[in-house]
């Protein structure tokens, strides 16, 4: 067993230091040293004790969360998940926070709810682990992870739960493509930097970025706002046209479907694959049956293995794929799974990602 990930909690409500406090440490590589109820408690604890990771409320009293975590990335940067209650009127607020340094985003479990803090559980404390490992200032953190696998020992279903594994390849080549892109920690402002780099005539693009509900639609509307492509968030039946970029919706599968030679997407719900909803897997397997050698693939900044299977079969598919280097990635263990199963052609720098595209548009 390795070194556990300390943890500081701050948040006003008693019963959420309690609730964040016992689901962290139903991991074994997980130990909550400690909460506080302001950002003034938490700043003379981190003088004593410097945490691995800090969950920070938004809303509290005498200084509210992001005005902390920006004194804090100044001063002393530590990686730092934003804990907030399911709302759209806040989710503005968050990807500010997500600007200023954040990690990565948490809900604040609905107590009571037995399924829902499973499941809840899970996410948190794979957030929080992805977070201990992640780069702040460009330094890696050191990885403190022990036997344990990164989400905890509950069963990990594949993409088989959301649609079968393709058979032979798909239609040859045509004169559209499509790009599948997947990212998970760190991914928001990976994408940003990459949307930003493309022209408006850019391929077709779909994208998996794991984050919860009710902010992807934040998220899409403040990159359809930086971007010469047009962002918005995906529903379900909405076609895979040039120029345009659809964000899977949290909490949904989005599935990339083909009729005659258009493609649109399927949004379902349905179970997590590889622990998420948005599943890159389930995405990148929907390509492979539907695109093949038509579709490029996209593996992005995240923890864990999400997308590794998926980026495989698209390759097997005749798709070409690429993957984000670990020089330029927060944190580099989608990208490294996907390289390590055989599915990536090419690994590049985040700068790059945009002009393998667009250099891969070009052979069309």
């Amino acid at each position: 067993m390795g070194k556990k990930i300390r943890v500081l909690i701050v948040d006003d409500s008693a019963s959420v230091r309690q609730t964040l406090t016992a689901v962290l440490q139903q991991d074994p590589d997980i130990e909550v040293m400690g909460a506080a109820s302001d950002p003034f408690m938490a700043a003379k604890r981190i003088q004593d004790d410097i945490p691995d990771v800090i969950t920070l409320d938004v809303e509290m009293p005498r200084m509210d969360g992001i005005t902390f975590l920006r004194k804090l990335m100044a001063q002393h940067p530590i990686p730092v998940v934003m804990c907030s209650s399911l709302t759209e009127a806040g989710s503005e607020t968050l990807l500010q926070a997500l600007e200023a340094g954040a990690v990565d985003i948490i809900l604040k479990p609905k107590i009571g709810a037995a399924d829902h803090l499973a499941e809840s559980g899970m996410r948190i404390r794979e957030v929080v682990k992805s977070a201990a490992q992640a780069r702040i200032s460009g330094v890696r953190r050191p990885s403190a992870r022990g036997s344990a696998s990164a989400s905890g020992p509950a069963a990990k279903l594949t993409a088989d739960a959301m649609l079968p594994p393709p058979t032979g390849r798909a239609m040859a080549k045509t004169t559209e493509m499509v790009v599948c892109v997947g990212a998970s920690t760190g991914g928001t402002e990976a994408l940003r930097e990459m949307l930003e780099a493309l022209p408006a005539n850019a391929p077709g693009m779909v994208i998996v970025q794991h984050m919860p509900e009710k902010f992807t639609a934040a998220f899409a509307k403040r990159l359809n706002s930086l971007c010469e492509v047009e962002v918005k968030e995906a529903e379900d039946g909405d076609p895979v046209l040039r120029g345009h970029v659809l964000i899977a919706p949290g909490d949904k599968h989005m599935l990339l479907e083909r009729q005659g030679a258009r493609y649109h997407v399927s949004v379902k719900t349905g179970p997590l694959v590889s622990r998420h909803r948005p599943s890159v897997d389930v995405l990148f397997r929907s390509a492979a049956r539907a695109a093949g050698a038509n579709a490029m693939g996209v593996i992005m900044t995240g923890m864990g293995d999400d997308g590794a299977r998926g980026m495989e079969e698209m390759k097997q598919a005749g798709a070409f794929t690429v993957a984000q280097d670990e020089a330029t990635s927060v944190v580099f263990g989608m990208p490294k799974e996907a390289i390590a199963r055989g599915g990536v052609d090419k690994v590049v720098p985040l700068e790059k990602i945009a002009q393998e595209i667009l250099m891969t548009q070009a052979k069309f």
